[in-house]
């Protein structure tokens, strides 16, 4: 849609340009302009001017004498003195001239027209536009003059090139639930007829990058209405009261306009829980307050739409989530796997791509990603193929970009010894060996030795082969336990020693074995007792503990011990495969990157065939990463 932004500098900013620009005129201009206008010759030049019958016109005024000569234009004057033959010497000249008496401004009056008379004239068209502002937005006086008080809000109007479903990929659960406000809006009186009024306020919440924005736009595309967009921290001004008057200034306009749509994107800057205490943050309690007042103030047959989007639902205001006020919540999820394969063809529109892409197989390696991430990946396939020379972006190009997104960039300048990279190789092989000789493990499809801009010297990539996995049982998590010890078990078996290649494989075996105990009730002995509480689920979620210092020692004995169990499960089968072990990492060492069918052709598990890539869905990323400074 398109944008239509409305005037934002305050009346001061005009008081301020214009008495600016009558102070340089003053200063600079006139001074110029004066001296410019006569020039001042002594008495006797102009008596010697007239007696060669030079002077063309005379001006005799009460203090001086101004002139002309005959073949110039610029004027001359001088004093008047006491001379009788005046007259007659101008009449033997020949020049034209004039007895009126020409009276002098006074200095007080060129003051006052040269800087009261503006001054008065301005300020009295600033009162009329203040005026006419505060009849129109409904501010205050003092508010408005200074800019402040006034909606900030940027509205989208009808246009033939605005957002529509079609747009909008991955999430149709959420666009089934939004039709039926694009319905309302379009025949309201289908809904009267039966008494059905629609909710005053749609709330969509989700992880970031999943389209809650481009979803809002699209309804108002559908629906062919007005688009007003503000984000919650635009509502916070630094004077108490001032965030109120935009609230209000906000609704005003809508409902001048309806049937609109107002969209709040992070609604959890104003619309936190209220803790009581004193102190805390006034204006932004009077801000939540009036939004509550307001979405109170009018009926859903208004046309009036109130969607507002948070990544941090858990922490709204009840009085906000409430039935009345926000009456729908809508989740906007990361997408499926179908929904990633229709995300990705959508922004495939936009760039020129191969025919041959298989956008499914692609959909499969970018298990987990958002739709803000999906289309970076397009983009960066796109990137690659100019870089390369290439005018279309191919499959190779679009696997590329999911590993640019997962581990970042190669660093084609970073050179291993030979020792650190034989570690890694060993490392890298352990995690895919490990995997592989487990069941209800993920199939690995690339084993890599290249470093990443992230920090990886490495990493070995597992795809899932069935569908989307939504629950995980407990041997399964026991069995990624394993895998991400794989690496430093094969490391120890190998040399003898352990390095810092591990860090990254100790914290997320070390966060699946806590959240199995604490979390999913999968301790014997504490059993199904939640321990552990998640918050901010949508933004990675942070774990905290809800137990006793006593039950917070067993747990992280209980975590320890499971680690060792599946660190020394992954040794086992490491020690049962010492010939693969060593025979894949040779092979890891002298190629850098080996694909998952050349993986299970050596260990005997798979006929060799051409392999492009892989089919699965599911990605999982195990790395080495450089140790920390």
């Amino acid at each position: 849609m398109n944008e239509v932004k409305k005037p934002e500098r305050p009346i001061l900013f005009y008081y301020i340009v214009t008495l600016l620009l009558i102070v340089a005129f003053n200063h600079f201009a006139m001074p110029y302009l004066d001296e410019k206008k006569v020039q001042e010759v002594p008495y006797g030049t102009f008596i010697q001017q007239t007696a060669d019958r030079n002077v063309a016109k005379v001006d005799i005024e009460e203090h001086q004498i101004v002139y002309t000569l005959k073949d110039s234009e610029e004027k001359f004057k001088t004093g008047r003195l006491d001379d009788p033959q005046l007259t007659q010497r101008l009449y033997d000249s020949g020049a034209e001239f004039s007895g009126e008496i020409v009276e002098e401004m006074s200095p007080l009056m060129g003051i006052l027209l040269s800087w009261v008379l503006p001054l008065l004239i301005f300020f009295a068209i600033g009162q009329y536009m203040s005026r006419k502002m505060m009849e129109r937005m409904g501010g205050g006086r003092d508010s408005m003059m200074f800019g402040l008080g006034g909606s900030k809000a940027k509205v989208y109007i009808k246009s033939a090139q605005g957002v529509k479903f079609s747009d909008v990929a991955g999430e149709e659960e959420a666009k089934e639930n939004l039709s039926e406000i694009v319905s309302y809006l379009h025949d309201p009186d289908k809904f009267k007829a039966i008494g059905a009024s629609m909710p005053k306020g749609i709330l969509l919440v989700g992880p970031p990058g999943t389209g809650k924005t481009l979803l809002a736009k699209a309804v108002a595309g559908e629906a062919d209405v007005p688009f007003f967009s503000m984000s919650g921290s635009e509502f916070v001004e630094m004077f108490v009261g001032m965030g109120a008057s935009k609230v209000r200034d906000l609704f005003k306009q809508a409902k001048e306009k309806a049937p609109c749509i107002i969209f709040i994107d992070e609604i959890d800057a104003i619309g936190k829980k209220r803790d009581g205490m004193i102190g805390g943050n006034d204006e932004r309690e009077q801000t939540l307050n009036q939004l509550l007042t307001e979405m109170d103030g009018f009926e859903g047959n208004t046309g009036v739409i109130i969607l507002a989007a948070t990544n941090r639902p858990d922490s709204l205001d009840p009085a906000l989530t409430r039935p009345g006020r926000f009456d729908r919540r809508v989740p906007v999820e990361l997408p499926d796997l179908k929904g990633r394969e229709e995300i990705l063809r959508v922004h495939a529109k936009k760039i020129k791509v191969s025919p041959e892409v298989d956008y499914n197989k692609v959909a499969r390696m970018a298990s987990g990603a958002s739709g803000a991430e999906l289309a970076n990946i397009v983009n960066e396939a796109a990137l690659r193929a100019v870089r390369d020379g290439r005018n279309r972006a191919e499959q190779t190009d679009l696997e590329e970009s999911i590993e640019v997104v997962i581990a970042g960039y190669q660093k084609k300048n970073a050179i291993l010894s030979d020792k650190e990279k034989r570690t890694v190789a060993y490392h890298e092989v352990g995690h895919a060996l490990v995997a592989a000789m487990q069941s209800h493990s993920a199939p690995v499809q690339k084993i890599t030795i290249i470093p990443r801009t992230s920090g990886a010297l490495g990493y070995t990539m597992q795809v899932e082969e069935e569908g989307n996995h939504y629950l995980m049982s407990k041997p399964e998590l026991e069995n990624k336990i394993a895998t991400f010890t794989g690496g430093r078990a094969a490391e120890a078996l190998k040399f003898g020693v352990i390095t810092t290649g591990a860090s990254n494989d100790i914290e997320q075996a070390t966060k699946i074995a806590r959240a199995m105990i604490a979390r999913y009730g999968m301790s014997d002995d504490f059993g199904m007792v939640a321990l552990e509480t998640v918050s901010n689920r949508y933004l990675g979620g942070d774990a905290s503990l809800a137990c006793s210092m006593e039950t917070q020692t067993a747990i992280d004995h209980q975590v320890v011990a499971l680690v060792r169990r599946q660190y020394d499960k992954a040794y086992k089968i490491l020690e049962e495969n010492r010939e693969k072990l060593d025979e894949i990492a040779q092979k890891l060492y002298e190629q850098e990157t080996i694909t998952g069918d050349e993986f299970m052709e050596i260990l005997g598990l798979k006929e060799a065939e051409p392999s492009d890539g892989t089919e699965g869905a599911e990605a999982a990323v195990s790395d080495a990463s450089v140790p920390e400074k």
